[in-house]
């Protein structure tokens, strides 16, 4: 439950991003990069939308759904991303440790390769408030790259776009490759497929998003966005 701090905190970030927006447009939206962590499992059960039935009203009791016993096989998964595309995917599975600061260091070395002059042109990354996004260490490193970070209010997933769009998708993909994944490499594999699989459109759709989101946090006093 959001407190009025949280409120706050995310009409400010609204209004800051906003502001960003009328002022430089979609040349604003073209620096964002943005990007999460998020287990990948190996048995992913089916969305709420995905195992819905169309019924009418003479139709018998709906049929009895029963909770699974699934595997605690997973790995973590980190990717960034912006407009164009994936940047960086990272793998981890359970009991290994890699820090952000490498992974960050990694992720400015791709956008080197991938996106030529987008590091001198400007980069504006968007992040939630993990443990390790905030931590002095990580601070100190942005600051090392010159790279501008976006204010992500506490509490705030509905405007995370990993998370209101990408890991959202991914997981309804997933939903339907029940019993076909047996190694980390076949998941692994896999998901980067997919990932590789999706049209710029769809990436630039997930970015575009933020600014409706951003805008319906402000006008409903920063409650959670729904759509």
């Amino acid at each position: 439950m959001l407190t009025d701090v949280h409120k706050t905190q995310r009409m400010a970030s609204a209004l800051t991003f906003l502001q960003h927006y009328h002022d430089e447009g979609d040349e604003f939206l073209d620096k964002i990069v943005t990007g999460n962590e998020t287990w990948v499992k190996y048995v992913n059960v089916e969305t709420k939308e995905q195992s819905r039935q169309w019924m009418h009203t003479h139709s018998p009791n709906k049929p009895r759904k029963f909770k699974q016993s699934l595997a605690n096989r997973k790995l973590m998964e980190t990717v960034f991303w912006d407009r164009k595309g994936v940047l960086l995917i990272k793998f981890m599975e359970p009991g290994t440790t890699i820090t952000y600061c490498e992974t960050l260091k990694k992720l400015r070395r791709a956008t080197e390769n991938k996106r030529r002059g987008m590091l001198t042109s400007g980069v504006m990354l968007l992040h939630d408030n993990a443990r390790p996004h905030t931590a002095a260490c990580t601070q100190a490193l942005l600051q090392k790259f010159h790279r501008d970070l976006f204010d992500h209010p506490p509490h705030s997933p509905d405007l995370a776009p990993s998370d209101f769009h990408l890991f959202s998708w991914m997981k309804i993909w997933l939903g339907t490759q029940r019993l076909r994944v047996k190694t980390n490499k076949e998941l692994m594999d896999g998901v980067k497929d997919w990932l590789s699989s999706q049209p710029a459109t769809f990436y630039d759709a997930g970015i575009v998003k933020l600014v409706s989101r951003y805008d319906k946090c402000l006008n409903s006093e920063g409650d959670y966005v729904k759509k």
